[in-house]
């Protein structure tokens, strides 16, 4: 998973002398990810859906397809093979996603949550899922862990969604969470944001994870 997620960090790597680049990781996950799902997407879209400029969008398809990911024609860029298996890589353990309305869990304007599977030893405090949201320009992020067939926090023992059901439902509904899965939740100002906030909060997570003995 660690390779994949290098594949990645690859693609927002500065090439000297190139200027600081304006994109990271959630980028290239998620232009992958509409890729995937679309088949192509054009810059325009690209654009709309990472947040970023069109000067941006056309440096991040450069290193893309430098690295092997990605090949441009007059429909747009699509993946490759070797982009395909990338992504399908990743998407094991980023298998759920949905937008959630403010809760006691989901404080932003916007929320997005995200399933991170089998990846909840990596959790420490929740704090570093927080910082990422906050370094993508979002409000924060809120880790829950699923154990015993229910929610709980890092540093608590209780549910926190103990008295809003229907919301802890849907997320058990759509998400489908697993004993040992984490649920990360991005809040922000705008939607876009909210889901590059839980996205990089889910790869900085998995990347953490390689440091983490597992007992």
């Amino acid at each position: 998973m660690h390779s994949l997620v290098r594949a990645l960090e690859k693609v927002a790597s500065r090439y000297a002398p190139s200027r600081l680049l304006s994109f990271g990781e959630v980028h290239v996950f998620v232009a992958m990810q509409l890729m995937s799902k679309k088949g192509h997407a054009s810059r325009k879209i690209l654009a709309k859906e990472l947040a970023l400029g069109g000067g941006a969008v056309k440096t991040l398809v450069k290193h893309m397809k430098m690295n092997g990911l990605v090949e441009t024609s007059n429909g747009g860029t699509k993946l490759t093979e070797k982009g395909e298996k990338v992504i399908k890589g990743l998407a094991s353990s980023l298998p759920t996603e949905m937008e959630l309305p403010r809760s006691r869990v989901a404080l932003g304007e916007y929320n997005y949550a995200v399933l991170l599977r089998e990846f909840g030893f990596a959790i420490k405090s929740g704090i570093e899922q927080r910082d990422a949201a906050i370094k993508i320009g979002a409000t924060g992020a809120t880790t829950l862990l699923y154990r015993d067939g229910s929610f709980a926090m890092f540093d608590s023992g209780q549910d926190p969604l103990s008295k809003e059901q229907h919301l802890k439902r849907e997320l058990v509904d759509i998400l489908k969470p697993q004993e040992g899965d984490a649920v990360i939740i991005g809040s922000a100002e705008k939607g876009k944001l909210a889901e590059l906030a839980a996205k990089s909060a889910a790869i900085v997570t998995i990347m953490a994870a390689k440091s983490i003995p597992i007992s």
